[in-house]
This record gives C-alpha cells, sequence and structure tokens, in this order.
C-alpha cells in the first residue's frame, strides 16, 4: 500500500512562514524547494530552514519531497546532504538529462546515507525532465536506479529548450506521453507539470482533467487553493464507483469461495480490471491506494 499522489505542492525552501504551516493544506506530498524558488544569496539560510522542517512532527504522515539544486552547482551536494540527513523521503533532481545524472545522485545518497545512519535504500529519488534530452532519455532515466519513486515533467523549461511556448498544451503532448511510457514501464509514478495562472480555476481544472485521462498520478502545485480542484478531479464519477465497487465485491466473494475466476453477471473479471477497480475505490477515500 502507498498513500495517494494526486497533488505535490511546491513550498520556497526560504520562506519560514509557510514551511511552518504548509502541512495545515494537506496535499498528498510536499515540496521544499531549494531551487528556482530561493535567490542565490539565500541559499544557505533555506537549506538549514528546510533541515529543520523535515524534523517537524506536524509533517509526519504527508509525504515529504526536497528538490535540490543540480549536483554541479555549488549548492547541490549541500542540498542534498541536509535532504537526506533531515529525513526527507525523496529527493527531487532537477534538470535531470540521463541516467548518469541518476547515477551521480545515487552514489552521493548511498554514502550520505552511510554516514549518517539512515536505513540504506530509504531515501527515493524523483527525475524531474525539463530538455528534450530527457525527454528522449526518459525510459533509461526511470530505470537508473532502484531508488527511482518517480518522474516529472517541468513545463517552462521543456518549452524554452524545444523554443516554443505554453500554449494548449500541444506542444507537451509527446513529452507527457514520453514520461507516462517510461513510467510505467519503470513502474514508478508520474507527474504532470505545474499549471501556472493561480486565478484560472477552469483553466487548472481542464489541464487537471487531461492529465488524469493520460493517466499521470498527479501534478506539481504552486499554490493551496488548487489542492482541493485537483483532489475533486481526481475523484472517481458515481457511475464508476458504483461498478467499481461490483468489481471489488465480486472479486472478494470468488477468494471467499476459494475461486479462481472472477466472475460479475455471467462474465469473466480479469485481474487487470479487479485491479483497476481497487484504484478506483482508493481515489474516493484520501487515504491510500493499492501499489
Amino acid at each position: 500500500m502507498k498513500k495517494l499522489r494526486r497533488s505535490m505542492l511546491f513550498i520556497p525552501g526560504s520562506n519560514a512562514a509557510m514551511l511552518s504551516t504548509a502541512f495545515v493544506y494537506r496535499p498528498d506530498s510536499i515540496m521544499f524547494d531549494l531551487e528556482d524558488a530561493v535567490a542565490l544569496r539565500e541559499k544557505d539560510s533555506a537549506r538549514l530552514l528546510v533541515f529543520h522542517t523535515l524534523q517537524l512532527t506536524a509533517y509526519h504522515g504527508i509525504e515529504t519531497v526536497v528538490r535540490i539544486n543540480p549536483l554541479d552547482t555549488p549548492y547541490g551536494l549541500k542540498d542534498l546532504e541536509a535532504a537526506v540527513r533531515g529525513g526527507v523521503e525523496i529527493v527531487r533532481l532537477p534538470k535531470t538529462d540521463c541516467a548518469e545524472d541518476i547515477h551521480k545522485l545515487e552514489r552521493e545518497v548511498d554514502r550520505i546515507e552511510r554516514e549518517c545512519g539512515r536505513e540504506h535504500g530509504s531515501t527515493r529519488l524523483m527525475a524531474a525532465i525539463e530538455s528534450a534530452s530527457g525527454v528522449v532519455n526518459a525510459v533509461a532515466i526511470a530505470t537508473a536506479s532502484p531508488r527511482m519513486d518517480s518522474i516529472a515533467l517541468a513545463g517552462f523549461d521543456y518549452v524554452v529548450d524545444m523554443q516554443t511556448q505554453r500554449g494548449d498544451g500541444t506542444e507537451l503532448f509527446y513529452a507527457r506521453c514520453a514520461i507516462l511510457h517510461a513510467a510505467r514501464a519503470a513502474k514508478i509514478d508520474a507527474f504532470d507539470v505545474v499549471f501556472s495562472d493561480v486565478n484560472d480555476d477552469e483553466g487548472f481544472l481542464k489541464e487537471a482533467n487531461f492529465a488524469k485521462r493520460l493517466g499521470f498520478n498527479g501534478k506539481s502545485l504552486i499554490n493551496p487553493r488548487q489542492i482541493e480542484l485537483l483532489h475533486q478531479a481526481y475523484a472517481p464519477t458515481e457511475q464508476e464507483l458504483r461498478k467499481a465497487e461490483r468489481i471489488v465485491n465480486a472479486a472478494e466473494e470468488a477468494e471467499r469461495q476459494g475461486l479462481g475466476v472472477v466472475s460479475l453477471n455471467g462474465k469473466m473479471v480479469d485481474a487487470p480490471v479487479v485491479l483497476n477497480a481497487q484504484r478506483i475505490l482508493a481515489l474516493a477515500k484520501p487515504a491510500f491506494v493499492q501499489a
């Protein structure tokens, strides 16, 4: 069993007020950002703030993510040390272009876990794809390490690299599909891009529903007001819920009777259909989803 991951809320690592209160919004995941959201002069203080925030009991029960700076910058390794030693669950690596980027990150995480006494393998990795190279290498990135937990598309840098701009979604369609296929091949999760206009609820819901239909597990968010909208978008309809309940009930009855075949209304129900029904029921409760 693992937690639902519909919403991943970005929190600037330099914003002490938000760091101390963001848990009240109850997103599925909170990502403390040490990269783009933090000015150069605030990198060191933000790192220290995030290190202490990770240890607050108020964040227990909410999945924690830290977006570090790239390892080839003066800040990346320091960020990683603070995140892993602070107890973060997932490290998000920005600007991941190839599998070797993940291999380098993995080696450093192995070392830090040994040095600080964390259980080996307890720190998971998320790759942020922000370039054409990253999209082309998505499968290699997604399968680069057993620590790989998820892969995310970062839309702004990607469209700049592609020499285009955000529009109706056409400019992101190939990248979204490539990342989703890579995630599913690697059996990890996939996160859709940020929707930056926090005042356009209609546009946000349209994009969220599109991401859900494509198959994304969730979406990155920059404003707490988008959390409830996103959770509503990912909630199953009443018709979907009723159908899923019938399928799961039939599967449970077949198991009680020791039957190897699940039947509903005289028709055989395949195992993938049962798994999908279980996933739909999980989405109806903001709690857990079958892995």
